[in-house]
């Protein structure tokens, strides 16, 4: 039944005359942020969610869970202020369900923003998902999908036997199919498998393989679509994941029409950072767009310069959200500092982009 409502809606959408289709805002922010462990107070059955609860290892009380919510609505707050609108589309990542999410947009510093949440529950072990928040009077929602993590018909060389990849559990991949000003968009939302230990390339590579393959299959269905990639990547730009293939490219004049554009690597290049692992900068909060949203056609929307009339895309940092001392000084202020609650944000910095007509 859900399906056949957002098909007729979509029918519906195309429906209309042109000019009715292309009222609406002729710029829009299209961003992601990790949230950094956003769970509740509650067990969730089946998921290993037991360090966030009061008598678990975090201590995660009440009290605590709503500082959390509160820091998170106030970054996304911030970046309304310096943006003078809400996001349009906010993809985010480590939330414990739909719940957490429902708390976060009722905040009173982000409750006019009026989000629409799209949350499906995955495999992941350690019960953490993605989502994408969504403003409805900006964009309409024709169909989503949870896109699982598999190891058929890949061209990667796992370093995983058959009965571990069997055991193997991860994030599903959020693909959101909507319409904005008249225009088709499809944005899709990921959490590639983990580093720890030094592990995960081959996983990571799998996960770009998989939302590539599934962007070129929906190009095709629907041609002209404006397609953007958001997630934590757990890797940088330039690596394989994200290069070779998401088939991500540095600048607009290397793109093929098959290509995404990354404008976050060259901001990784000229120093910006979106985390620290280890002790250096990284960009893992990546946004690819197609082809078709790059050099997209006059009059239709197309990615902007937003930092120094040059790169286009921002990594959002505001001081409260920095450590301003002390040994993790100029690094993102988390949640959590050596095992102790600190009352931070998260430990990555939200990035985002502009698109416009």
């Amino acid at each position: 039944m859900k399906k056949l409502l957002l098909s007729l809606t979509a029918l519906l959408i195309l429906l209309l005359p042109a000019a009715a289709q292309q009222k609406g805002p002729n710029s829009h922010v299209i961003g992601f942020y990790n949230l950094e462990n956003l769970f509740d107070t509650y067990h969730d059955e089946g998921k290993n969610d037991y360090e966030y609860l009061p008598d678990g290892a975090n201590e995660w009380t009440p009290e605590k869970y709503v500082i959390k919510l509160k820091n998170m609505a106030r970054v996304i707050a911030a970046m309304k202020e310096d943006n003078k609108v809400w996001h349009t589309v906010l993809g985010v990542s480590e939330i414990e369900n739909r719940h957490v999410l429902e708390d976060l947009v009722a905040e009173p510093a982000i409750a006019d923003a009026n989000y629409q949440i799209i949350h499906y529950d995955g495999p992941d072990r350690r019960g953490v998902d993605v989502a994408l928040l969504y403003d409805p009077r900006k964009m309409q929602l024709v169909s989503s999908e949870s896109i699982p993590f598999t190891f058929e018909d890949s061209e990667v060389e796992f370093t995983l036997d058959k009965e571990a990849q069997e055991k193997f559990r991860t994030r599903d991949v959020l693909m959101v199919h909507g319409i904005i000003g008249g225009e088709h968009f499809a944005f899709y939302v990921a959490h590639l498998p983990s580093r720890l230990g030094g592990k995960g390339q081959d996983l990571r590579a799998r996960g770009g393989e998989i939302i590539y393959n599934h962007a070129a299959k929906l190009s095709k269905e629907c041609p002209g679509i404006k397609i953007v990639i958001m997630g934590d990547m757990n890797d940088n730009p330039f690596d394989d994941s994200m290069a070779k293939y998401m088939r991500g490219r540095k600048t607009l004049e290397e793109m093929g029409t098959e290509d995404f554009f990354n404008p976050f690597w060259s901001m990784l290049e000229a120093g910006y950072s979106s985390l620290y692992y280890r002790g250096e900068g990284n960009i893992y909060d990546d946004i690819l767009v197609s082809y078709t949203l790059a050099h997209a056609e006059k009059g239709t929307f197309q990615i902007q310069p937003i930092v120094k009339k040059k790169y286009y895309g921002r990594v959002f940092t505001k001081p409260f959200m920095t450590n301003q001392n002390g040994q993790y000084k100029g690094t993102p202020f988390r949640t959590f500092s050596n095992g102790a609650f600190v009352a931070g944000y998260s430990d990555h910095y939200p990035t985002y982009i502009i698109i416009k007509r």
